[in-house]
């Protein structure tokens, strides 16, 4: 039976990648604690272009985030948005006042049936379209 599918809002990958603890609120700790649990559980980690987007704007390099996504070997699935999700993530932006790419990260998540990981307020205004889990829910 495949294991489970997670997949993370952008600002969990920078939890993982960059050190980003703050005081009683060691998220970056939890990162690598949930990361740890999806490879020992032999999950998956969904990582989609909407993703690679985020990072980029956010000055990582295609090149280092293709070096970071292979020491994980298996357990990263790439998928990409497709042109309903872009459509369906402009609308719900627009009319729940919320970042389309947030709106588009639980429209991916939710048509691959992953669990949602993510610390934005943003997507308690998307429950109704994919419930979303706080990494340290999850470990």
């Amino acid at each position: 039976m495949p294991g489970r599918k997670y997949y993370f809002d952008t600002s969990i990958w920078l939890d993982f990648l960059e050190k980003r603890d703050e005081p009683n609120f060691p998220k970056s700790e939890w990162a690598v604690k949930l990361i740890d649990k999806i490879i020992r559980n032999k999950d998956y980690i969904l990582f989609s272009d909407n993703n690679l987007v985020e990072l980029v704007e956010l000055n990582y390099s295609e090149f280092e985030i293709e070096a970071i996504l292979e020491r994980f070997g298996d357990i990263i699935i790439k998928v990409e948005a497709t042109e309903r999700q872009l459509g369906v993530s402009k609308d719900l932006s627009f009319k729940r006042k919320i970042p389309l790419r947030d709106a588009l990260h639980a429209l991916i998540a939710r048509d691959n049936n992953a669990i949602l990981v993510t610390f934005d307020h943003d997507f308690r205004q998307l429950i109704d379209i994919k419930k979303s889990y706080r990494t340290n829910e999850l470990i």
